[in-house]
């Protein structure tokens, strides 16, 4: 029964609350939509270089091989080439995501501290 003697009291203190939450969620999402949209320009902007560049790469290979008798072992070599950059790339992206903090970061920390006041809150009004 306390507790509902409480709740008017305490009503006002939780829409403040929901109202930061709403401003840290949206803070956090702008700054990661920031991020996001810079990181994909890069990523387009180096993969689409990038391709060009291995396919000319290829082609040179191919066309100074292609009347030797290493032509097969040179597209192999390139294959094993590309296989490594790959396994490279993704141990790279692997820790890059690993080192990244949590989405909604700061909205779970103030939710954590929040809660352990609400917890004293309502126990005091419980006893």
């Amino acid at each position: 029964m306390e507790l509902l003697r409480a709740l008017p009291e305490a009503a006002p203190i939780l829409l403040r609350h929901a109202a930061a939450y709403a401003e840290l969620v949206g803070e956090d999402l702008a700054r990661a939509e920031h991020g996001i949209r810079k990181r994909i320009v890069a990523a387009v902007v180096i993969g689409v270089s990038a391709a060009f560049v291995l396919a000319m790469i290829c082609l040179a290979v191919i066309a100074r091989t292609w009347d030797t008798p290493y032509r097969s072992e040179a597209i192999a070599w390139m294959g094993a080439a590309f296989l490594g950059v790959g396994i490279v790339a993704c141990l790279f992206r692997a820790r890059l995501v690993r080192s990244e903090p949590p989405f909604l970061a700061a909205v779970k920390a103030e939710w954590h501290q929040d809660r352990i006041v609400l917890e004293r809150i309502l126990n005091a009004a419980g006893e």
